[in-house]
């Protein structure tokens, strides 16, 4: 790769990052592309270099947001003894959580967003969640393999509702 291409690698992450916040924080319909490349230290203009509309920027946002977990659950199946499988991967999702906190809320607005496109950005990051989680669960040969996956998804979305509205009580056992 050439190191023109590479800077334009980075900044293009850079402007995701940025969005991720701004669309976290504000909401993606009351942010603008302006705040985007404000927060990124980059004009506007050159946000539209990379993203010819809010909304493209909006489906590389999501995906990022949806890779990260997704590559999170596949190192876990990949690694995790059979009996600890369960607990790892809750682990890693408490990890994201922990750490890209923005991100989830990112999905989690995105949820309502009605654009037929962000439908299926969204039911393509959860199938692929989703179809992680269940293979996994089946390779370990777990028992009730469907039914766990719906519970831990389950779960996955309460610990999102319990750090959205910081009530930690919704998450003790």
């Amino acid at each position: 790769m050439a190191k023109s291409e590479s800077i334009a690698v980075n900044r293009k992450s850079e402007i995701i990052s940025a969005a991720i916040e701004v669309f976290a924080e504000t909401g993606y319909f009351r942010a603008t592309t302006a705040q985007v490349a404000q927060r990124a230290n980059i004009s506007q203009p050159y946000v539209f270099r990379f993203f010819s509309t809010k909304e493209e920027l909006l489906l590389a946002a999501l995906e990022a947001s949806w890779t990260r977990v997704a590559d999170a659950f596949r190192k876990v199946a990949e690694s995790a003894a059979p009996e600890r499988l369960e607990t790892a991967l809750t682990k890693a999702y408490e990890d994201i959580l922990q750490s890209h906190r923005n991100e989830v809320f990112l999905q989690m607005q995105a949820q309502t967003i009605g654009e037929d496109v962000i439908r299926e950005a969204m039911r393509n990051g959860f199938g692929e969640v989703r179809r992680i989680v269940l293979d996994s669960f089946c390779r370990a040969e777990l028992p009730n393999a469907e039914e766990r996956t719906m519970l831990f998804l389950a779960r996955g979305m309460l610990c999102n509702v319990s750090a959205a509205l910081g009530m930690p009580e919704l998450m003790e056992k």
